[in-house]
C-alpha cells in the first residue's frame, strides 16, 4: 500500500501530465495555424508523449490498488505571440514538470517507499531530455528563424519527428 501523500502527488500529476498534453497540442495548432506544419507536428507527438506519461502514471497507480481521481484539465493560458515565444515557454513548462517530478520523488523518499521512487526514476531521466529537447529547439531556431530558407529546413527536420511509445515496464 501506498503512502497517502505520494498517492495524492501522483493522482496531481497525472492531471498535470494531461495538461501538458493540453498545452502541447494548443502550441501544435499555433504553429499549424501560422505555415509551420513541422514545428506542429513535433509538438502534436510531444502532445503525445504527455498523454502517455499521465497513462503511466494511472497504471503505476491501478498496479498499486489505488484509485484514480481525475479532475479538471485547465485550459492553457499562455498567450502565443510568437514562434519563438511559444519554444520559451515550452521549456518554462518543461522545468516546471522537472520540478513536480523532483517534488514527487521527495514525497516518496520520505517515507522510503522505494518502489515509487524507481518508477519515478524513469521520469527524472525524461525531464532531463524534454529540458534539452526544448532548450535545442530554442537555440536553433535563434540561429536559424530569421533566415525564411533555414526556418523552412528547421521545420521540415521537426516534420519528420513520430512517435514512438515509452518503454516503461511498470
Amino acid at each position: 500500500m501506498l503512502d497517502k501523500k505520494v498517492v495524492e502527488l501522483l493522482n496531481q500529476q497525472i492531471n498535470k501530465e494531461f495538461y501538458s498534453s493540453y498545452l502541447y497540442l494548443d502550441f501544435s495548432n499555433y504553429y499549424y495555424d501560422n505555415g509551420l506544419d513541422g514545428f506542429g507536428n513535433w509538438f502534436k507527438v510531444q502532445m503525445q508523449e504527455e498523454n502517455a506519461h499521465a497513462m503511466l502514471f494511472v497504471q503505476y497507480l491501478q498496479n498499486n490498488g489505488e484509485s484514480v481521481i481525475l479532475e479538471a484539465i485547465d485550459k492553457p493560458a499562455v498567450q502565443l505571440t510568437d514562434a519563438k515565444t511559444v519554444l520559451e515557454e515550452t521549456l518554462k513548462h518543461e522545468q516546471y514538470v522537472t520540478s513536480l517530478i523532483h517534488n514527487l520523488y521527495d514525497a516518496a523518499y520520505s517515507v522510503k517507499d522505494f518502489r515509487t521512487m524507481q518508477f519515478l526514476d524513469w521520469f527524472v531521466k525524461e525531464q532531463g531530455e524534454e529540458e534539452k529537447n526544448a532548450d535545442d529547439l530554442i537555440k536553433k531556431f535563434t540561429l536559424f528563424g530569421n533566415d525564411p530558407k533555414s526556418l523552412y529546413m528547421l521545420d521540415n527536420e521537426l516534420a519528420s519527428r513520430v512517435y514512438t511509445a515509452p518503454s516503461l515496464t511498470l
